[in-house]
């Protein structure tokens, strides 16, 4: 009876199992495409419905032997993940066919990382992390270098399984060390210890060196711009959003439930980084000819900002986090879902952003769509990237950090000049003789999806209270173990 709860209470990542098993069946007995693409929207739409009601009532509670827990952030991090999914395979299915690359082992692979991506987010152990991180990891894997034609895309799986195989090594070493120190794998349990010593904090670095992979934290980020340029666009945005969700909120629940204690210690480490992502992120992103590149080395920069609120290592940078991912799912997803629709309709695999001359008048719902979702990535007000942003930098300030809020403020700003770059294409420059695109006519729930999400961007950016005051309400219960 208890087990039975415990899956009942761990639904969403039950339903997407199952669905995952079921799509795989379809797409092994020659079904449709179009089938496959239907029966993956039906179970993720029904893990979608109930993650929002475990978000506004399920309680904080462990399951499976406190391996798991369900509530709080752990129903906060679910609710994205599914999120991005859901809406990454609306977006995939009109891709892949207008790339010809339409393979329907695409949506099995997708929900089977999203329930890694569940259990990372609301893992209780470092047992249950590793578990899902390397489920989300493997999966990941074949994804971006699922069109097996070009080179660029089986290169770009070469290199993120080798890279991501070192990480997987650090990780397993790291809880080892944390294990031989404090002979747990719990997290509560090592938030206990106090002694320290050299194997504890061995251990510890080398943890973080994992999540930093994950993360694609300078300077350990050397895989991100190959692989989101060889990846199909819209499995990029899956991986820069629900996968960077995944593995930030492990990374947060490593530091908030393990290592409270240590907060001093590992706080101005993770701002040092958080400094270097940032800076690099945006000096490189400024030299990018290639779209894909340029929002690759964005997403690098967007992961400093996070680890900026991660920094202050309060219950304001925490909750800043939360609110952060949230808004960066929505306007990411947006931004490759049009960056896809532009690749298709020229055909290729790559995005230079002179290609992008005069679209914005050609199909100007998605000129439109596009800039509110660059907007919001470079924090301009009114939208959800702004709040985003004041968040994180508010909360370092108030943890003592106001030389990394400044820091974080000018990347900022500095960003500005390349997402705008994109806008000037789209409106204000004229495509070469000869190189005019035709732009294909999007299916209607294409168009409707992405301005879903540029309206969320929009309607969090004016009133971000109705997710932050949801936030706030998870780390006073005195579940998590902050300062």
């Amino acid at each position: 009876m208890e087990i039975l709860n415990d899956i009942l209470a761990y639904l969403p990542a039950t339903i997407i199992a199952f669905g995952a098993l079921v799509v795989m069946m379809l797409d092994g007995f020659k079904a449709d495409s179009r089938k496959v693409y239907l029966a993956s929207m039906v179970f993720l739409g029904a893990a979608l419905i109930i993650s929002v009601y475990d978000l506004i009532n399920a309680d904080h509670q462990l399951i499976f032997s406190d391996m798991a827990a369900v509530g709080g952030t752990a129903a906060f991090g679910t609710f994205i993940v599914v999120f991005g999914a859901f809406f990454t395979v609306i977006l995939t299915h009109d891709y892949l066919i207008g790339v010809k690359h339409n393979f329907p082992e695409v949506y099995p692979l997708l929900m089977f990382c999203t329930v890694g991506m569940i259990v990372l987010a609301s893992a209780n152990s470092m047992v249950t992390i590793f578990i899902g991180l390397e489920t989300m990891s493997i999966c990941l894997y074949a994804l971006a270098g699922i069109v097996r034609d070009k080179r660029m895309g089986v290169e770009s799986a070469l290199k993120y399984f080798v890279i991501g195989a070192f990480s997987t090594g650090f990780f397993i070493y790291g809880i080892t060390l944390i294990y031989g120190a404090t002979g747990s794998f719990d997290l509560a349990t090592i938030a206990e210890y106090r002694d320290g010593g050299m194997i504890f904090w061995g251990g510890v670095s080398l943890l973080l060196v994992a999540f930093f992979f994950k993360v694609s934290a300078v300077p350990f980020h050397m895989w991100t711009p190959d692989v989101y340029q060889g990846a199909p666009t819209t499995i990029t945005a899956f991986m820069a959003t629900a996968g960077k969700t995944a593995s930030f909120i492990g990374l947060l629940l490593v530091l908030s439930r393990a290592l409270p204690y240590w907060v001093d210690d590992w706080s101005a480490a993770i701002a040092v980084i958080a400094i270097i992502t940032m800076v690099f992120g945006n000096l490189v992103a400024m030299v990018q000819d290639n779209v894909k590149r340029m929002l690759a080395y964005s997403s690098i920069a967007h992961a400093g900002y996070v680890l900026v609120g991660l920094a202050a290592g309060t219950t304001a940078g925490y909750s800043a986090v939360m609110y952060y991912l949230f808004a960066y799912t929505l306007m990411n997803v947006g931004a490759f879902g049009i960056v896809a629709y532009y690749e298709k309709s020229q055909d290729v695999l790559f995005n230079d952003v002179k290609g992008y001359a005069g679209l914005g008048f050609q199909y100007p719902i998605m000129g439109v769509l596009l800039s509110i979702f660059l907007f919001s990535l470079a924090g301009i007000p009114p939208f959800a990237g702004f709040f985003g942003k004041y968040m994180v930098f508010a909360a370092a300030i108030d943890a003592g950090f106001l030389g990394l809020a400044i820091v974080g403020v000018l990347a900022s700003a500095a960003s500005v000049y390349y997402y705008l770059r994109v806008m000037v294409y789209l409106y204000m420059k004229e495509p070469a003789a000869g190189e005019e695109v035709t732009l294909v006519t999007p299916k209607a729930v294409y168009v409707v999806s992405l301005a879903f999400l540029a309206g969320l961007t929009i309607y969090f950016g004016l009133i971000p209270s109705h997710i932050t005051d949801l936030i706030f309400s998870f780390f006073d219960t005195g579940f998590y173990a902050v300062n």
